[in-house]
């Protein structure tokens, strides 16, 4: 695929659907972004309706919503999240905006970082009951290898988990009703996963492995720990409803962080590697790592992430995103590498190798002993 960039904002078409998780596959091309005839890409389309929208009425919409499934007794409300921006944000919104009783769930991260766990617990002592489900460690960092090598995409295991827990949690508890905070919609241009049970299938792929019910790998993932990255069945999936309260709610990542900020949140005490922001996807130690590979593999830097929905937003020109895309998409996240290479058992020379494995040819050239990106 030809790299073009869109017109509006500063990411390209190589940008993969993250909704397509469940079907990544070693050697496939995940599905990626559309840009229309003007070459503008769909998440620019998607904010530029929301112009358009009544709000009021989707306010009014979610309030009915919720009155379908209003406890008074019990938790009527799955809310995922980590205690981030958007996670404080959705469940102040549900309690205290909507009168619902959320039960929030957390999958823990691969490698809590200090200020991911003070944020966690920050918003806790906020008044929010929470369930904190820590998947297997050994088994975690095996199955984050295996992607690694199989996928460049060590996130990928913590995608899924995260993905399938607050489901599988509501369906345990009885509780109907799944709030997630902003819509996948927002970063690629068509409705949220969560709205596309296709995807929730019982046949996947993790780590680059094809895994479903009957057939899980050998000893050393045993099934009792493969449970929870596994999706509901269908009938279970047909007691639970997921929605995202970013179809209801005008969502904007800088609203929601100054809202954070005000209850308890707290940015990073320095700047992410590979961006400009200090408060995006800061509790793990993965996360730098994981913008490193979607760098290596598609081009699109964790800067031109950030740059690309503030462009959306009205918070910066499209000039001014090129210019922060340019001073930082490409910076080395060194302050975490070495924990995340004894983690997954890897070292420098196999995670060098390994990165160069996947380096589309189209998108870099070899100029010495370094690469750079030939886009």
């Amino acid at each position: 695929m030809t790299p073009r960039f869109c017109t509006r904002c500063v990411i390209s078409n190589r940008r993969p659907l993250a909704s397509r998780e469940y079907q990544r596959t070693p050697g496939s091309a995940p599905d990626s972004m559309v840009f229309d005839a003007e070459g503008v890409c769909g998440a620019c389309r998607v904010a530029e309706a929301k112009d358009r929208i009544d709000w009021d009425a989707r306010d009014e919409e979610f309030r009915a919503l919720c009155d379908g499934y209003r406890c008074r007794d019990d938790y009527d409300v799955v809310c995922p999240g980590s205690g981030g921006k958007d996670s404080v944000y959705a469940a102040h919104l549900l309690r205290d905006r909507y009168g619902m009783h959320p039960l929030t769930v957390t999958w823990a991260p691969h490698r809590y970082t200090d200020v991911g766990r003070r944020n966690f617990q920050a918003w806790l002592d906020a008044g929010f009951a929470n369930l904190l489900v820590t998947p297997n460690p050994v088994v975690h960092a095996r199955l984050a290898r295996l992607a690694f090598f199989n996928l460049l995409h060590p996130f990928q295991p913590f995608v899924l988990g995260q993905r399938t827990l607050a489901p599988r949690i509501a369906a345990e508890r009885g509780i109907g009703l799944v709030v997630y905070g902003e819509d996948d919609a927002d970063y690629e241009g068509e409705p949220g996963w969560q709205e596309r049970p296709e995807t929730m299938s019982d046949e996947m792929w993790i780590s680059g492995v094809r895994w479903d019910r009957d057939s899980l790998p050998p000893d050393e993932f045993p099934d009792a720990d493969m449970d929870a990255y596994l999706p509901l069945g269908p009938k279970e999936r047909e007691r639970v409803r997921t929605v995202a309260l970013g179809h209801y709610v005008r969502w904007r990542p800088q609203d929601a962080y100054y809202f954070a900020a005000a209850h308890g949140f707290r940015p990073n005490d320095q700047r992410t590697e590979g961006t400009y922001t200090t408060y995006a996807s800061i509790d793990d130690q993965l996360d730098p790592l994981h913008y490193w590979t979607m760098l290596i593999k598609f081009g699109i830097g964790r800067a031109s992430h950030d740059a690309s929905h503030e462009i959306r937003n009205g918070h910066l020109t499209r000039e001014e995103g090129v210019a922060l895309v340019r001073k930082y998409d490409t910076e080395f996240p060194t302050r975490y590498l070495q924990k995340c290479l004894d983690y997954m058992g890897l070292s420098v020379e196999e995670f060098h190798a390994t990165c160069d494995r996947f380096r589309p040819e189209d998108l870099w050239v070899r100029d010495r002993d370094y690469l750079f990106p030939g886009v």
